[in-house]
């Protein structure tokens, strides 16, 4: 998955797509919605039905599964032709240059406990270029979205990263790894250097919900590793439409990024621990 500058030509074909982007970007939305719908209904509720899945950090709710269920049938029911990937069900592989991209409940963790920072995330890629973006946070009631070439917003309102330009001045986020008990490449070596630098940091456990308060200003800058493509493949975009930067910072811990306002990015981003180049373990985000 691209994270970056959009070659032109892409840019190209969103201004002679023949398809109808808006439709598929309205129905996203709409999907959205109703998993949150889903979401809220369960939610504070004592039965989640909680699994293990690589670890005790690593968990999934029946809610997980069924908002998954609900985006998959939506989509291969609208458009069967193009392929689908799922953080609870994996790849359906079709052979289409299109590729949807959904985190069903992105936050389980924070879901699972009763707290309110939890979203879904839908993304919609051709040929591994984002065109859109959709990030609902239910309990919040806040819709984030962005299209390609047209800017980011937050419940229809245009929203801009922060234009502080000073390190100390600035609130930062980021996350860990699940498998931070037994392997102490865990992130711990980049909050010790950047903890002391910054008036706050704050860890909300949601990688999609965290790029998209990236995005309104909310929060200064983000970093994280050990996620995976359905925690950011919306909320890139929607950082970016939003005049914001992210720059992958390593690729031995799955998605590893650093996203933010252009001045303080090139603040922090040194900072962060950038191993040597090479083929990525297994490992998921913490959510």
């Amino acid at each position: 998955m691209r994270l970056l500058r959009r070659p032109a030509a892409f840019l190209l074909f969103m201004m002679k797509a023949p398809i109808d982007i808006e439709e598929m970007f309205q129905n996203a939305v709409a999907w959205a919605k109703h998993a949150g719908e889903i979401q809220l209904a369960s939610f504070r509720k004592s039965e989640l039905g909680i699994e293990v899945k690589t670890n005790e950090h690593d968990i999934v709710t029946f809610v997980d599964k069924s908002c998954e269920e609900y985006l998959l049938s939506q989509i291969t029911e609208k458009y069967p032709s193009h392929a689908v990937l799922g953080e609870e069900t994996g790849m359906h592989q079709k052979e289409s240059p299109f590729l949807w991209v959904i985190d069903p409940l992105d936050g389980t963790t924070n879901y699972s406990q009763g707290l309110p920072v939890f979203c879904v995330s839908i993304g919609l890629q051709y040929r591994g270029e984002t065109l859109f973006g959709v990030v609902y946070a239910p309990y919040l009631n806040e819709l984030y979205t962005a299209v390609a070439g047209q800017g980011a917003r937050c419940n229809g309102r245009a929203i801009h990263v922060s234009k502080k330009k000073r390190l100390e001045q600035s609130v930062l986020c980021t996350g860990f790894p699940v498998d931070k008990d037994r392997n102490p490449d865990n992130n711990l070596d980049n909050v010790t250097r950047i903890l002391p630098l910054v008036r706050g940091l704050r860890r909300q456990g949601s990688a999609a919900y965290d790029l998209c308060c990236t995005a309104a200003g909310y929060l200064d800058g983000y970093w994280e590793m050990g996620i995976s493509p359905w925690d950011v493949c919306a909320g890139t975009l929607i950082v970016t439409e939003a005049g914001g930067e992210v720059r992958p910072f390593r690729n031995d811990r799955k998605v590893a990024i650093a996203a933010g306002t252009p001045a303080i990015l090139d603040l922090f981003f040194p900072l962060l621990a950038n191993r040597p180049q090479h083929t990525s373990p297994d490992g998921s985000g913490d959510r």
